[in-house]
């Protein structure tokens, strides 16, 4: 009987494979225009960072480094609400405008022209935001195409997949060269995803790494070949595997909030977290019908209820 559910898994995920399952939808700008923001035909919400080097909207044919600022911030948490209150979204794609930078990080002119009080609660509102994003019960795919140095590679971070584009770019966090820390969520999530001691050796050399280092750090999950629009379809494609019907995504949202809030508790704790969130699942429709098809030797077709 696993034999066979398993084959009809394997038979139904071998569509994703060199077929076009959505395409790229037409994105409108958030209110500051620092963001854009659009949902594929099949629930996929993009998320895309565009400014210039000074954290302003681009204009023309402008290519940004994205670079962020305080409005930018606003801009992706009114995005980030705009997809978790959308029950058509079932997943969150994250990129950056352009080919060269998937984000440079916060805007160097921006931080050299505000108050010490202004920075503070400047951290303190990309802390809420990413955290948002980051509890959001929703799986968050990141499509790097290009850099992703200091703030750019914190907003990746918080992110629960990440996919680059090869040979478009290096991450790091080189903030020890400006004389502060990565301060976004750095040192904390850098820390939990590759361990305390490369964490550490990695933030104060301020090293730029390739992404197939990164890959062998777990801090990037694939690298990708392909030119910006093939690696943007690959990126939809593999998005859509993890869209209604295929996926249940109440038990995804479930299995995000497992792996992001138990490691921060006592393991009896955690194990005790997991017990509800599945008891809450077993009392769902797509786990009857996650379970009548496996009886069936079906491939289900759920509905995120």
């Amino acid at each position: 009987m696993l034999e066979a559910y398993f084959t009809l898994r394997v038979i139904d995920n071998a569509a994703f494979t060199g077929k076009t399952m959505t395409s790229w939808p037409t994105l409108e700008p958030m209110p500051n225009k620092l963001v854009n923001y659009g949902v594929t035909e099949n629930g996929i919400a993009i998320i895309e960072l565009a400014s210039n080097s000074s954290g302003a909207p681009l204009e023309g044919d402008e290519v940004g480094p994205n670079t962020y600022t305080h409005e930018m911030m606003r801009d992706i948490d009114t995005a980030v609400v705009k997809a978790r209150f959308d029950d058509d979204v079932s997943v969150i794609l994250f990129t950056g405008n352009g080919h060269k930078f998937f984000s440079a990080g916060a805007s160097i002119q921006m931080l050299n022209s505000v108050t010490p009080g202004f920075k503070y609660n400047f951290c303190l509102h990309a802390n809420e935001t990413l955290s948002r994003l980051e509890q959001t019960p929703k799986l968050v795919i990141c499509a790097i195409n290009g850099h992703a140095v200091g703030g750019g590679l914190e907003i990746a971070m918080a992110c629960d997949i990440r996919i680059a584009r090869k040979d478009s770019g290096k991450c790091g966090l080189p903030e020890i060269n400006l004389g502060v820390l990565a301060g976004t969520g750095g040192t904390a999530r850098l820390s939990r995803i590759i361990g305390k001691s490369r964490a550490l050796e990695f933030m104060v050399s301020g090293e730029l790494m390739a992404f197939e280092k990164a890959k062998e750090m777990d801090l990037i999950n694939d690298v990708w070949d392909g030119s910006l629009e093939e690696f943007r379809q690959d990126i939809l494609d593999y998005a859509s595997q993890f869209t209604l019907p295929y996926k249940a995504t109440l038990a995804v949202g479930n299995i995000k909030r497992s792996v992001q809030s138990g490691p921060e508790m006592p393991f009896e704790y955690h194990l005790a977290l997991e017990r509800e969130l599945q008891a809450a699942l077993f009392n769902s429709s797509d786990a009857k019908e996650g379970i009548a098809a496996y009886v069936e030797r079906r491939t289900p077709r759920f509905e995120g209820k």
